[in-house]
C-alpha cells in the first residue's frame, strides 16, 4: 500500500481546492510586500499557510492603511 492509499479522495480535493485558492492570494502578497521592502511580510508570506486569511488582510487592510497615511 503507498502513502497515499489511506486518504480518502474527498480529502484529496479538499487539499487541491485550497492549495488553487491560496497560492494566487500568496503570490500577490509576496510580490506587493517584496515591491515595498516589506521583509517581515515577506518572511510571514514565505513561511505561514494560513488558507490566504493572511495574505487578504494585508492586501485589502494593511496596504490601503499604511498608504492613506503617507507612509
Amino acid at each position: 500500500m503507498d502513502a497515499l492509499g489511506a486518504v480518502s479522495p474527498e480529502v484529496m480535493y479538499l487539499i487541491l481546492a485550497l492549495t488553487l485558492w491560496s497560492l494566487p492570494w500568496k503570490g500577490v502578497a509576496l510580490w506587493k510586500s517584496a515591491k515595498r521592502g516589506e521583509r517581515w511580510w515577506f518572511i510571514a508570506f514565505l513561511l505561514l499557510n494560513t488558507i490566504a486569511i493572511l495574505e487578504i488582510i494585508y492586501l485589502f487592510f494593511i496596504i490601503p492603511r499604511k498608504d492613506s497615511k503617507g507612509e
